[in-house]
C-alpha cells in the first residue's frame, strides 16, 4: 500500500511539473500569440509565399554604378601639387642657350644633326604655388595643366632665347593622380593611375590581390564623400560594378565573415559561416542538419531579421521601426508540410546574422512527460513487483 501512495504522489508531482518540462523555445502557435502582446505589436510575423519572395528579391542592393554618379572614365590625368615632374629641353643647333660651353666638345653635324645635346632639369616637387623653376623662363605654372600644355608654355617662354627649344616634360612621380587600396590586400599602396584608365579590380590586383576568400571580403570605395560597400563577390561577377577607379578614391578590402544562427529543432544548434557569396533558407537548414524527425514541428520554421524600411515597405506590412537604426522585427513563417513551401526556401535569400528557428511538434511535450515520468517511477514500479514476488 505504501508503495501505491509513493506511486500516486510521484505522478502527481510530475503533472504539477508539467508545464516547466525542458524545451529547445516557443512552439509555432506561442510564437504567433507573442507577436502582440498587451495591446503592443513586438513583431510582424510574415507568411512566406510567392508576393513574399519576389519583394524581397526585388529590394535594389547597393551598387556602385548607381551609387556614384561618375563611374566612366575618368579625364585626361594633370598635374598636381606634390607631382614630382622632369623638363627635358633640346635646341636645334649647338651654341645655343642650353648648347655647349665654348671649353667643351661640340658634337659635329655629321653625329648629331647639328643638334645640341639635351639638358635635363633635376625632379623637381610641384610647390603649393602650383609651379617648377625652368632656367631662363622663370617660375612656370604646372598645376592642373597636362604634360603636354606645360611642354609648349616652356616653348613659347625659351622661343626668344634658346635656338628652337623643344621641351619634354616628364611626370616622374604623381601623387595626385594615384588611388589608395588598403585593408584586407597583399600589399597596401597608393596605386599610380594609368592614362588608359584602370578599373577596381585592376588596383586590387596591383596591391597584390585579396588575403581573404571572395565570399568573406567586402569592397568598400570611398569618393567625393560618399562611401559605399558590395561584396566582392558581386565586383567579380557583375562586370558593370567593376567601375572606372578615379584619383582620389580610396579602396578599402574588408574581411567580414558571415553567419547565421539556428536554433530548436534541427541536427545542429550552432552559429555557422556562409562558404559561398549567397545562400538560401534551405541551404542553411539543411547546413544545420535539417529538422529532426522526433522533435521538430515542420509547420513551425521561422526566420527572424531586422528589416529595414524600405523592405517593409516591399512586404506590405506594419513599419514598427523599434528595431536597430530604425528597422522592424521580422519573423518570416513557412509551413514544411506544405510542398511548395520548400521552393520557397530554395529561393528565401540568406542574409548575415539571421536567425532560422524550428518549433518542437506538439507531441513532443508528451514525450518528454512520459520519458520523464518512467524515469522516476520506473525503480517504484520495479519493487512493488519485487516485493510482491518475495511476500509470495
Amino acid at each position: 500500500m505504501k508503495f501505491a501512495v509513493s506511486l500516486v504522489c510521484l505522478i502527481s508531482a510530475t503533472l504539477a511539473a508539467c508545464g516547466a518540462l525542458p524545451t529547445a523555445g516557443p512552439t509555432a502557435g506561442q510564437i504567433m500569440d507573442q507577436a502582440a502582446q498587451e495591446g503592443r505589436q513586438r513583431f510582424d510575423i510574415v507568411k512566406v509565399d510567392a508576393q513574399v519572395i519576389s519583394a524581397l528579391l526585388s529590394v535594389p542592393q547597393e551598387s556602385f554604378q548607381t551609387r556614384f554618379r561618375s563611374y566612366g572614365k575618368p579625364s585626361e590625368p594633370t598635374i598636381g601639387i606634390g607631382d614630382s615632374v622632369a623638363v627635358s629641353i633640346w635646341e636645334a643647333a649647338a651654341g645655343g642657350l642650353f648648347g655647349a660651353q665654348p671649353t667643351e666638345a661640340v658634337p659635329t653635324a655629321t653625329t648629331t644633326g647639328g643638334a645640341s645635346r639635351p639638358v635635363t632639369i633635376p625632379d623637381q616637387v610641384v610647390d603649393r604655388d602650383g609651379g617648377i623653376s625652368v632656367p631662363y623662363a622663370g617660375r612656370v605654372p604646372v598645376a592642373g595643366h597636362t604634360p603636354l600644355q606645360v611642354q609648349h608654355a616652356i616653348e613659347q617662354r625659351l622661343a626668344g632665347k634658346a635656338i628652337e627649344p623643344q621641351v619634354i616634360v616628364t611626370v616622374t612621380k604623381s601623387v595626385t593622380n594615384t588611388a589608395t587600396v588598403t585593408g584586407e590586400v597583399v600589399t597596401g599602396a597608393r596605386v599610380p593611375l594609368s592614362v588608359g584608365g584602370d578599373r577596381l579590380l585592376d588596383l586590387i590586383a596591383a596591391a597584390g590581390g585579396a588575403k581573404s576568400a571572395v565570399y568573406d571580403t567586402f569592397v568598400r570605395l570611398s569618393r567625393g564623400g560618399v562611401t559605399a560597400t558590395i561584396p566582392m563577390e558581386t565586383l567579380v561577377a557583375n562586370p558593370a560594378e567593376n567601375i572606372y577607379a578615379w584619383p582620389g578614391d580610396v579602396l578599402t578590402l574588408v574581411r567580414t565573415p558571415r553567419t547565421f544562427s539556428v536554433f530548436g529543432a534541427t541536427g545542429n544548434n550552432n552559429q555557422l559561416t556562409f562558404e559561398a557569396g549567397k545562400m538560401n533558407l534551405a541551404e542553411a537548414v539543411a547546413k544545420a542538419g535539417g529538422l529532426q524527425d522526433q522533435r521538430a514541428d515542420p509547420s513551425g520554421v521561422f526566420l527572424f531579421r531586422f528589416e529595414p524600411r524600405n523592405v517593409v515597405t516591399a512586404l506590405g506590412t506594419n513599419n514598427l521601426a523599434t528595431g536597430p537604426g530604425g528597422s522592424t522585427p521580422i519573423v518570416y513563417h513557412l509551413d514544411f508540410r506544405e510542398a511548395d513551401n520548400y521552393f520557397f526556401a530554395e529561393r528565401f535569400p540568406l542574409e548575415d546574422k539571421d536567425l532560422i528557428y524550428v518549433s518542437n511538434a506538439k507531441l513532443s511535450d508528451v514525450q518528454k512527460f512520459f520519458t520523464l515520468l518512467n524515469t522516476l517511477t520506473g525503480p517504484v514500479v520495479t519493487g512493488i513487483v519485487v516485493n510482491r514476488s518475495i511476500n509470495q
